[in-house]
């Protein structure tokens, strides 16, 4: 008797666990690979079809740098563009889906940045300029 009573709970649980694969929604997973600008192969690794850009970038950084590779790009995911290597020019936006693009191949590249220009650069800039300037001008002008 014991033992039917532990059969019969059983095949329910295994009822229940049937209804709740059934209840969840498989999320699709594909493998990416990601070539990273002035590294000498690229990143493969998987990917859920709804994760975000910005996570993508972040997952990359993270294995690039475990993986040991050069060179060092560091970790912060705000300083990095992904781009779709069969899509046009365009950067991926960091709040779109990976998954939206339809594409497996991308390329990370460092984001551009402008020095910005202040007043002590610019001093500098026209100070060095004026002293260069004045040091062609004296050499060129000899007195006879």
């Amino acid at each position: 008797m014991k033992r039917n009573v532990h059969v019969k709970m059983m095949q329910q649980m295994n009822k229940k666990k049937g209804n709740e694969n059934k209840n969840t929604v498989k999320k699709s997973r594909f493998l990416i690979t990601v070539n990273v600008l002035g590294s000498a192969g690229p990143l493969r690794f998987l990917v859920n079809e709804d994760d975000l850009v910005a996570a993508v970038i972040d997952v990359a950084l993270k294995s690039y740098a475990r993986e040991g590779r050069l060179p060092v790009l560091g970790l912060d995911p705000n300083k990095f563009l992904l781009y779709c290597a069969n899509a046009g020019s365009d950067a991926l936006s960091p709040w779109e889906k990976i998954g939206s693009q339809g594409g497996r191949n991308f390329v990370l590249c460092k984001k551009q940045v402008h020095p910005q220009m202040t007043e002590a650069r610019s001093a500098m800039i026209t100070h060095k300029a004026s002293g260069w300037k004045a040091w062609l001008n004296k050499s060129l002008s000899f007195k006879i």
